[in-house]
């Protein structure tokens, strides 16, 4: 893991969610387009942030008519909110290649506090961009209803997972 600043690579990036579907079922989606910055000093990984955005109507899910329901205002309201963020506020390293993520978390027009598990996945010269580029997946949970998105609940769960896998790409 080299020291440096990076930009999200967006094609390799994608943030999945995962929702309980009237207790029959998990649903799965995810959000594509992510763009971001990480500062990353692993000798001193209190020292490194990032800051992740993507946009909501990039939302997809196996269902065109469902993906198209997410955007609308009884749900994500792309319209009126038209990006998702997390920017870190402090990292602390729990193992060789782990870490505790917490940060801001805006969706749905609310910012809350929100806690994600890093692990460092790989870094170095990917073979066909020739980009020094490393890669973490981040994961965590939150309620819904925490962001004022209360459609359908309790029939559709509100615990919410989350899972960031994320490249960035050396600047």
């Amino acid at each position: 893991m080299k020291a440096g600043t990076y930009s999200v690579e967006p094609t390799h990036t994608r943030i999945l969610f995962a929702v309980d579907h009237m207790g029959f079922t998990t649903w799965y989606g995810d959000f594509t387009n992510a763009a971001g910055t990480l500062t990353l000093d692993p000798k001193k990984l209190s020292a490194s942030s990032f800051d992740i955005t993507v946009p909501t109507d990039s939302v997809t899910t196996t269902n065109t008519t469902l993906d198209g329901e997410l955007k609308s205002p009884e749900w994500f309201d792309a319209a009126k909110y038209p990006t998702i963020e997390f920017k870190s506020e402090k990292i602390v390293r729990t193992g060789k290649d782990t870490a505790l993520v917490t940060g801001e978390f805006t969706f749905h027009g609310v910012t809350k506090p929100l806690t994600l598990r890093a692990k460092f996945n790989a870094g170095g010269i990917n073979p066909l961009s020739k980009q020094y580029t490393i890669g973490f997946n981040l994961s965590g949970s939150l309620k819904r209803s925490d962001f004022n998105q209360k459609t359908y609940l309790p029939l559709i769960g509100d615990n919410v997972a989350i899972t960031i896998s994320a490249a960035f790409v050396q600047k």
